[in-house]
């Protein structure tokens, strides 16, 4: 069975209501965090406090956000999780906090529930850390902190009762880094055996394209983003590519997960219809408009044809929509790409 999912926030169904109303719904649903200035000009007690107060909300927020989830239909249980759940947890000034016995008992224990009825259900559940964790540098502090970043996400993994066999849990990361592929080689020994299970990596629009990741086959799953691919190289990659089944291959027998995008509405304003492909020679044409420009998600999921070909992939992939309006979008491509493999 195919999963669809979406990333992080929740977005109230009912956007004819009044904006308090509807973010004071959303709020409810979706993580808190703070900056570093905040808290730096906080005494220790006030410190303490405020990331008490946030993450007893984050864990309310985390179940509640999955009680939602389990509410869908089976195909769109499938959610990705913030990467705010502990803000500073592994920061110098602020990692003391986190051994308080009151803080963890309640972290311990939220997460705990998170897990426990996420494999209840069998909600596929993921994380991505943030464009920070450069995990391929060449500059030796910047793998440290990034190492220390993916073991954060491994900790909260751990906790959740996850980590414990390959892909029962993804924690998605890019190259990123100067040393490419060979730099995911050399540090993924160095993570902890959660992290390892857990570790994937994709292709993004500009430096390291599908073909850079597919060097790492033999060592962590790849994750194909097909926008990222189309933004990269000017071409949608058929779902009969050479390439696809070596992608699975790295998947080593379990459901693999791609994920879905599209450039913004904005550019159906410049001439794009929503019933034509996008066509980067074209969008280049437009007035103002650079490659750059393609790179940003839109609200929906609204271009038809894009619909139709990632739809082609459901047979063989779980999708992870990314795009502004979550859930909303999730469940309307779920309904687009219903009706495409229920007329076959």
């Amino acid at each position: 069975m195919y999963k669809i999912g979406f990333a992080c926030k929740y977005k109230h169904p009912d956007q004819t209501l009044p904006k308090k109303e509807i973010e004071e719904i959303e709020r409810s649903y979706n993580s808190k965090t703070t900056t570093l200035r905040w808290m730096y000009n906080q005494t220790k007690d006030i410190q303490y406090e405020k990331l008490h107060m946030i993450v007893s909300h984050n864990m309310k927020s985390l179940n509640k956000l999955l009680d939602y989830v389990i509410t869908l239909p089976k195909n769109l249980q499938m959610l990705r999780i913030s990467s705010d759940l502990l803000p500073f947890y592994d920061h110098k000034d602020f990692k003391h906090f986190y051994q308080e016995k009151e803080l963890l008992d309640i972290i311990i224990s939220g997460l705990k529930e998170f897990g426990d009825k996420s494999r209840k259900h069998n909600v596929k559940v993921s994380m991505h850390p943030a464009q920070y964790c450069v995990l391929a540098s060449d500059k030796p502090h910047v793998i440290k902190n990034s190492i220390g970043d993916f073991e954060y996400h491994a900790d909260l993994i751990r906790m959740m009762g996850y980590g414990k066999e390959f892909q029962d849990f993804k924690c998605n990361v890019h190259i990123s880094g100067a040393l490419g592929a060979q730099g995911i080689i050399d540090v993924i020994p160095k993570l902890s055996k959660e992290a390892q299970n857990s570790i994937t990596i994709e292709n993004d629009e500009k430096k390291y394209g599908l073909d850079s990741c597919l060097e790492l086959i033999d060592h962590c799953p790849i994750v194909l983003d097909i926008h990222h691919h189309w933004c990269r190289e000017g071409e949608r990659i058929s779902v009969n590519d050479p390439r696809i089944d070596l992608i699975l291959k790295s998947w080593r027998g379990k459901r693999p997960t791609m994920h879905y995008s599209q450039s913004r509405e904005y550019f159906e304003d410049l001439g794009q219809s929503r019933d034509e492909h996008f066509d980067m020679n074209k969008i280049l044409t437009f007035e103002g408009v650079n490659k750059k420009d393609t790179y940003a998600h839109s609200d929906m999921i609204w271009n038809n044809p894009c619909n139709d070909y990632a739809a082609e992939f459901l047979d063989k992939f779980d999708i992870m929509i990314e795009a502004k309006h979550k859930n909303l979008a999730s469940i309307d491509f779920y309904k687009k790409a219903k009706k495409i493999i229920d007329s076959k």
